[in-house]
């Protein structure tokens, strides 16, 4: 990894920082750069000092009568060689502010990719999405023409008024007097600038928040005909975002116009006592104009002054904002322990786990506790909102249990690192998501070593050879966002490829079969079977057909465990259990119907 990343990510750790040595620090990372930039662009600044000088030099020696050649072309040279460096000065500027933007954004990647479930299901995608575009980008120029400038700016301001001085001591009280004002209304201004940058920046990414939702309901937006109720939630979304907008463009523009009227007001006055003083025979009109030259070359620094805090204002709004992401909580994956060599059946077990998603919230679990060792089929059944898909989550350490323990081969899996645990499991989800991009990739996303042959193998084992056949680049084949182009069916079927791919030690299967046919669903019953002999496979069904020859049944209700066994203990021994399988037929109702409903069906 690049010095500079590993910089980043070392800011990114620490506690919260004041946002403007924050915003320094993601600069220092490229100080040569900066210093490089810096000095081009205030060598291109005093040149700007000395052509006012210069022509004081042409205007006496056209007042003298002697040749101007020289003077002339020393001034043009001058005035070039300003241009040019200053040019190079600012592209360099330009390019290393490209380069700190790069840097936050690389390190802002790598914790929102591994922020926890928890903190994801809290925020807003769209939110975090314009944290990582908008507020990065704003960085840019901040971090490093602002900062720069606002150093050369004050050394060529200082270099000026010093010449001023020299010229003449009394206009330069008035230009002094011109330069505290302006300070003044600054100091007014720019914290307001600040504030409305902050609140543009969040209105902006609640509008991207609003457009993420729409975008991942499209379907149903749609066939709700709600399109007109979601254009005017955008549309609210968007005035505020511009209001907020046009604050900060107002505050900005105040600040312009208020430094520019100070300045030319300030030549006003300097005009006429300048004049008064030229009568007089006391200045001449040479020092004058050289001293009316500085005072309109002041101009610009003043103006990139201002133009520089504002800059900062918004840099800071930003860094807030960044600093947030950076604040949020993050899965850690280091730990404790060695990832194992061993390739048996993973054993699980769960001890008296309650768990709530937040602190406020009621428990999902009220002392749930199973276990399921070595290879075999264990299935989680009962109503919904019992707390069957929430075990996978503990399993998987999206989120910690409140109390009691999930252990992985005996051990805590709090006590794993995050990587060798989920390493050893193969995780299908209910509503089976598919990444855009080719569905090689999406087979191959938790096993990207598998060889042609296990690919192979896996599209034979989940019943997708008819999908490979039919797509016109095979394996090739983009299947679109969220698998647009393939089946709810074919999307749980790619779901299950990709885990089986991976080789688990541990399979959890999240109503793996809920979007297939007969057909299919006896297939992959059996694949879930195979699998079983050598792997320990845990399945939520609400399908008992699925899991009536599970080697073990878990019964759960109201986040407890009331039974445990297998398909004809249950039926036997467990009220509930018993109705759930009657009203899928897979039992007889009642002892008058009869043998064999359940087989039928």
């Amino acid at each position: 990894m690049p010095r500079s990343d590993m910089e980043h990510r070392a800011l990114l750790r620490q506690a919260p920082k004041a946002p403007l040595r924050r915003l320094w620090e993601y600069a220092r990372v490229h100080w040569r750069m900066l210093v490089l930039g810096g000095v081009l662009t205030f060598l291109g600044g005093t040149t700007g000092l000395v052509q006012p000088l210069m022509a004081k030099y042409v205007i006496d020696a056209l007042g003298e009568g002697t040749a101007i050649a020289g003077p002339i072309t020393a001034l043009l040279a001058v005035v070039l060689a300003g241009a040019v460096i200053g040019a190079l000065g600012a592209f360099v500027l330009e390019r290393t502010g490209q380069s700190v933007v790069l840097g936050v954004r690389r390190n802002l990647v790598g914790r929102l990719v591994r922020l926890r479930v928890g903190e994801l299901d809290r925020l807003k995608p769209g939110d975090l999405v314009s944290r990582l575009t908008a507020d990065t980008t704003l960085l840019r120029s901040v971090a490093t023409s602002g900062i720069t400038n606002l150093f050369t700016s004050a050394v060529l301001l200082v270099g000026a008024v010093v010449i001023m001085g020299f010229l003449s001591p009394l206009l330069l009280l008035i230009t002094l007097g011109m330069i505290v004002v302006v300070g003044v209304l600054m100091g007014v201004i720019l914290p307001r600038i600040g504030r409305a940058t902050q609140a543009a920046q969040a209105s902006l990414g609640e509008m991207g928040s609003l457009l993420e939702r729409i975008f991942g309901a499209f379907r149903t937006v749609k066939s709700s005909s709600a399109e007109r109720a979601e254009i005017e939630r955008l549309d609210v979304a968007a005035v505020e975002s511009w209001r907020k907008g046009v604050s900060v463009a107002g505050w900005t523009a105040l600040s312009g116009t208020l430094a520019s009227l100070t300045v030319n007001a300030s030549f006003l006055v300097v005009l006429g006592v300048g004049g008064g003083m030229v009568a007089a025979g006391t200045m001449d009109v040479s020092t004058l104009i050289a001293f009316l030259l500085l005072l309109f070359y002041l101009m610009e620094p003043i103006v990139t002054l201002v133009q520089s805090a504002t800059e900062l204002q918004t840099g800071l709004a930003a860094v807030r904002r960044i600093d947030e992401v950076a604040d949020l909580d993050q899965e850690n994956p280091e730990g404790n322990r060695a990832e194992p060599d061993s390739e048996r059946p993973a054993e699980l077990s769960l001890t008296d786990v309650t768990f709530r998603y937040h602190p406020d919230l009621p428990l999902v679990h009220h002392g749930v506790s199973f276990e399921a060792s070595g290879a075999g089929l264990t299935a989680l059944v009962g109503p919904s909102g019992s707390g069957k898909t929430t075990v996978f989550s503990l399993v998987e350490r999206f989120y910690d249990t409140t109390t009691g323990s999930v252990r992985l081969d005996g051990t805590d899996v709090r006590d794993w690192p995050l990587e060798a645990l989920r390493s050893q499991i193969g995780y299908v989800e209910q509503d089976a998501p598919v990444l855009d991009g080719t569905l090689r990739a999406n087979l191959t996303m938790a096993a990207p070593r598998a060889t042609e042959a296990e690919v192979r193998e896996v599209v034979r084992t989940a019943r997708l050879t008819d999908l490979v056949e039919r797509l016109p680049d095979g394996l090739e084949s983009a299947i679109g966002h969220r698998g647009v182009t393939i089946s709810g069916g074919e999307r749980q079927r790619v779901a299950i490829a990709r885990a089986l791919l991976r080789r688990p030690r541990l399979l959890l299967m999240d109503e793996a079969t809920s979007q297939l046919d007969a057909a299919n669903e006896g297939a992959l019953k059996a694949v879930m079977l195979e699998a079983a002999r050598t792997t320990n496979v845990i399945v939520v069904a609400h399908r008992l057909s699925t899991v009536t020859s599970a080697d073990r049944i878990v019964v759960m209700e109201t986040g407890t465990v009331r039974a445990v066994g297998t398909h004809a203990e249950l039926v036997e021994g467990d009220d509930l259990y018993r109705d759930l399988a009657a009203g899928q037929l897979i039992t007889p109702e009642s002892p008058d119907t009869p043998e064999g409903v359940g087989a039928r069906s």
